[in-house]
């Protein structure tokens, strides 16, 4: 029998690449001899760097002019199977183009019909599953029978040390527990006014935790920035100038103790690496823990509740008045017992 060649492509952000990683791993132990690739967007490749289940990544950077060069990389590896585990036009096309003669999509777009691509149903999301356990579906269509969703990052001593090595250069010199608050989330999700962060690290740094607080996040504003530096508190640190590309990102969150965030990249990329992470997330369908909930055991998920989330938000969920739904108590609550 033919060993499988698998291309698995997913070019859109940054917790949608985690979400593959499974996919990578459980495609590999199905198929040791497999030739295994992985196509993303070039914002999102570091995620995959060192992967011990991936044979190679091709990178896309979505421009008009690198469409057939993407093509033909990929027509040159002579892949058997392509999955394209979210539905993207211009991926399909360049699945087809390639010659990959096994090509399973999600759902039934016009031009995965057009290009006579298979396809799995996520049935309109009834019963909601995880977004781990949808991406896993494309590996269950080629032989793959697996539970097992855990995403993973794999880093080197030398990244490890280059992220402890940048909190180092920027710390105040004490020996403290490390929390990252992530203020973005790239209106990817619903998350906390820069306000409410900010009142959150105020409590954090008044409780004498001895923490140290790291702002990662690239989209601050000025009035953000001026505030926490008018708390004349050399307990909060900035990174964000140590921050330009993903891996530097990824380095840094490794050696956290510690990640608090809205429902986006960052959380996943801590969750993956086994980082401490507590998540907000919003209650609607497509935005909940069920669906999009930071994996593993060291993630704590908090969610709006329905009772809030009826009350307080708009019937077509449109509004959504999240800011009030989580309180920074609540946070502050769980950030305690991480730290017991």
């Amino acid at each position: 029998m033919q060993n499988k060649r698998v291309l698995i492509v997913r070019t859109d952000r940054v917790g949608d690449v985690v979400m593959i990683t499974p996919v990578i791993r459980e495609i590999r132990k199905k198929f040791p001899e497999s030739f295994i690739a992985a196509l993303t967007n070039t914002n999102t490749s570091d995620i995959l760097i060192n992967n011990p289940y991936l044979d190679l990544t091709i990178k896309d950077d979505l421009r008009k002019e690198s469409f057939f060069p993407v093509v033909k990389e990929i027509r040159r590896h002579k892949f058997t199977d392509g999955l394209l585990v979210m539905p993207t036009e211009r991926a399909a096309y360049q699945m087809f183009l390639a010659g990959i003669k096994n090509r399973t999509g999600v759902g039934k777009k016009l031009y995965e019909v057009i290009t006579f691509m298979k396809s799995v149903s996520r049935n309109k999301y009834i019963p909601l599953r995880h977004e781990a356990d949808y991406c896993m579906d494309l590996a269950r269509s080629i032989g793959v029978e697996t539970d097992n969703l855990t995403p993973e990052i794999f880093l080197t001593d030398i990244d490890r040390n280059y992220g402890k090595e940048i909190l180092l250069n920027k710390s105040s010199g004490k020996s403290a527990f490390k929390i990252i608050v992530h203020t973005g989330s790239g209106k990817s999700s619903s998350n906390w006014s820069e306000d409410k962060y900010f009142q959150l690290i105020k409590r954090i740094l008044s409780e004498n935790l001895n923490a140290e607080i790291i702002l990662t996040a690239k989209e601050m504003s000025g009035t953000f920035i001026r505030n926490i530096k008018e708390l004349k508190n050399d307990s909060v640190i900035f990174v964000q100038d140590n921050i330009s590309r993903l891996r530097d990102l990824i380095c840094i969150i490794s050696a956290a103790d510690l990640l608090i965030a809205a429902s986006t990249g960052p959380l996943h990329l801590a969750s993956a690496m086994k980082v401490k992470t507590i998540g907000l997330y919003c209650h609607r369908r497509m935005s909940c823990v069920r669906h999009w909930g930071a994996l593993g055991n060291e993630a704590v998920n908090l969610e709006v509740s329905a009772e809030f989330c009826d009350a307080a938000c708009s019937a077509d969920k449109e509004i959504c008045r999240f800011e009030n739904g989580i309180s920074v108590d609540e946070v502050l609550y769980n950030i305690k017992q991480v730290y017991k």
